[in-house]
C-alpha cells in the first residue's frame, strides 16, 4: 500500500470495528430479532477480519527490507528493486492484496523473496480458502462446495475451480500415509485385518477401463430411453476399495451364528484405515492395504488375515502380496456372499415364496459353518439332478461356488479364533466412501476429479484430515519454493 506508516497500523480494521459498534447502538439494529442479528453480524464480522488480514499484510509490505541486489534462482543477479508489485488472493475472509518487492533484472522474470516467507500459493486461492473448498467437495456435490465458499468467504468459486483445489488437495495422499509411524506398542496382542472390495462408478465418455468399454459397445438397450428388467447401466468403472483394521478375538461358536437366541457381539474394528482409487486397479490398492498393515506390524509378529467376498481376483491378490512380504495370512470368505448363494438354490429346490426355503437356508448355513461345505455341495448336485434347465444351472452353480471356495470356508478355525467372518465393514466402506458422494443424481465423473474426492474422504474417513493438510501445506511449500535466493555481498 502506497504511502503506508506504521502509525497507521491496522486503523482500517478499527474504523471496521467502530461501524459495527455504532449499527449495534443505533436503531436499525435495535428493530431487529436475534436471527437477523445473527447474520447480520456474521457478515459485518467477517469485513473486519478481511480488514485486519489486509491490515497485516499492508504492514508486512511496508516493513520488508530494500536489498541492494538479489539472485535468483536462475542464477542471475537482479539489482533494481521495485515496491508496490500486488498480487490478488482470494481468503477466507475474502479478497486481500499481498504486496511485495519485486526485484527485476533486463530478460529475466521477476522474483519476489517475500512470496516464500508469506508461503503464497501457486494459484489466487489461499490454503485456508483451498481447504475449506476441499472438504466441502469431499462432502457433497462440486455445486453446493462452490455455494458454500461463497456464502463463507464472499468469494466466487466455479466448479472448474473447485475440481482444480480438489485434485491439488489430494496430491500428497500416497506420501502423507508412507511417511507415517505407528505409536510404539499398538495393535499389541491384536489380529490385523485386510478387506478388499470395489464399486462402480458412473464417467464420463472415454473414463472406462478398456474391457468395460469393450462390453458397453456390444451392449444393445432393448427398449429406447429405459432399461428392460435385468439390464444394468454399463457406463460405469470400477472403484477398488480397502480397508485395514485391528481386532482383538472373541471366539465363538457355530450356535452363536444360527442359534435362535440373541447373538452374542462378535470381534469389533478398532483403528480402521480406508483407501480408494478409481485411477488404479485392484492390485495397486491391495498393496496399498499390505502396505498400511506393514506400517503397523513391520516385523510381522502378529496374525494377519484376510476377508474377501469370493471374487477370485482379489483373493489372487491378497495372495500374491503376501507371498511378496513373506507373511502367513489366512483367507476367509464372507458368509453373507455364502448365503446368498444358498438363498438362490433354495429358490431352485422349493417354489417361489414357500416357507421352507428359509429353514433349509439356515440349516445349510449351519453346516458350513460347521466345516460341511464339500458335503453341502454335494447334496446340492444330487438334489440338482431331478430340476429342470434352468433350475438345475442355479443349483450347481452353489455348488461350484462351494467347491471352489472350499479353501478360504474354514468357519470352525476361524470362529474358535475369534477371528470375523463377515465383511461388513468394507461394505460400509464402500457405501460411505463411493456410493454416498459418487452417486448423487446426475453425476457423472471424470477420473482425475473422482480420484480426488475420494482420497478426500477418506482422509476425513481415517481422521486424518487436519494432519494431512498440515503435511499437505509443507510439501506444497517445497514444491512452490525449490529454490533459495542469494543476497549479494
Amino acid at each position: 500500500m502506497s504511502g503506508y506508516a506504521q502509525e497507521m497500523a491496522f486503523a482500517w480494521s478499527r474504523e471496521a470495528f467502530a461501524q459495527i459498534e455504532g449499527w449495534l447502538a443505533g436503531p436499525e439494529a435495535a428493530g431487529l430479532g436475534l436471527a437477523a442479528l445473527e447474520d447480520e453480524l456474521v457478515v459485518r464480522g467477517r469485513e473486519i477480519q478481511r480488514r485486519l488480514l489486509q491490515d497485516h499484510l499492508y504492514a508486512r509490505a511496508a516493513a520488508e527490507p530494500r536489498l541492494a541486489a538479489l539472485t535468483g534462482p536462475d542464477g542471475i543477479c537482479r539489482t533494481r528493486a521495485e515496491r508496490g508489485h500486488a498480487v490478488l488472493l482470494s481468503s477466507v475472509f475474502g479478497p486481500v492484496r499481498a504486496s511485495r518487492i519485486a526485484y527485476r533484472a533486463p530478460r529475466a522474470a521477476n522474483v519476489h523473496p517475500a512470496d516464500e516467507l508469506l508461503g503464497l500459493p501457486a494459484g489466487k486461492h489461499s490454503p485456508g480458502l483451498a481447504k475449506m473448498a476441499a472438504a466441502a467437495a469431499a462432502g457433497g456435490s462440486l455445486a453446493g462446495a462452490c455455494a458454500q465458499v461463497r456464502a463463507r468467504t464472499g468469494c466466487a468459486l466455479g466448479t472448474r475451480q473447485c475440481q482444480q483445489l480438489a485434485r491439488a488437495a489430494a496430491a500428497d495422499f500416497d506420501g502423507f500415509y508412507a511417511s507415517r509411524r505407528p505409536p510404539p506398542g499398538a495393535g499389541a496382542g491384536q489380529v490385523l485385518v485386510i478387506t478388499p472390495d470395489a464399486k462402480g462408478v458412473r464417467v464420463l465418455p472415454g473414463g472406462m477401463r478398456s474391457r468395460s468399454a469393450r462390453l458397453a459397445g456390444q451392449a444393445a438397450p432393448k427398449q429406447d430411453g429405459r432399461l428392460s428388467r435385468g439390464e444394468v447401466r454399463t457406463h460405469r468403472r470400477m472403484a477398488a476399495v480397502a480397508a485395514v483394521y485391528d481386532i482383538t478375538p472373541v471366539p465363538r461358536a457355530a450356535a452363536d451364528i444360527t442359534g435362535p437366541g440373541p447373538r452374542p457381539p462378535g470381534p469389533r474394528a478398532q483403528g480402521k484405515w480406508l483407501t480408494a482409487s478409481i485411477a488404479e486397479d485392484t492390485a495397486s490398492v491391495i498393496a496399498a492395504a499390505f502396505a498400511e498393515a506393514d506400517r503397523r506390524d513391520p516385523r510381522h509378529e502378529r496374525t494377519w488375515i484376510a476377508l474377501s467376498d469370493g471374487n477370485k481376483d482379489q483373493i489372487r491378490h491378497l495372495r500374491a502380496q503376501a507371498a511378496a512380504r513373506g507373511i502367513a495370512i489366512t483367507i476367509i470368505c464372507d458368509l453373507i456372499h455364502v448365503t446368498e448363494y444358498l438363498w438362490d438354490a433354495a429358490w431352485a429346490l422349493f417354489p417361489e415364496a414357500s416357507p421352507d426355503a428359509g429353514p433349509w437356508v439356515r440349516a445349510r448355513t449351519a453346516e458350513i459353518l460347521d466345516g460341511r461345505a464339500p458335503a453341502v455341495a454335494a447334496a446340492l448336485r444330487d438334489a440338482a439332478g431331478a430340476l429342470g434347465k434352468t433350475r438345475r444351472a442355479a443349483a450347481e452353480k452353489t455348488a461350484g461356488y462351494l467347491d471352489a471356495k472350499a479353501p478360504w470356508l474354514d468357519y470352525p478355525a476361524a470362529l474358535a479364533a475369534g477371528w470375523p467372518i463377515a465383511t461388513g465393514v468394507i461394505e460400509g466402506a464402500c457405501r460411505y466412501l463411493v456410493k454416498d458422494r459418487m452417486d448423487i443424481t446426475g453425476a457423472r465423473w471424470g477420473i482425475q476429479t473422482a480420484e480426488a474426492i475420494l482420497k478426500l474422504r477418506a482422509l476425513q474417513a481415517n481422521g486424518d484430515f487436519e494432519d494431512y493438510w498440515a503435511y499437505h501445506l509443507d510439501r506444497e511449500h517445497e514444491r512452490n519454493y525449490p529454490h533459495s535466493y542469494t543476497l549479494a555481498a
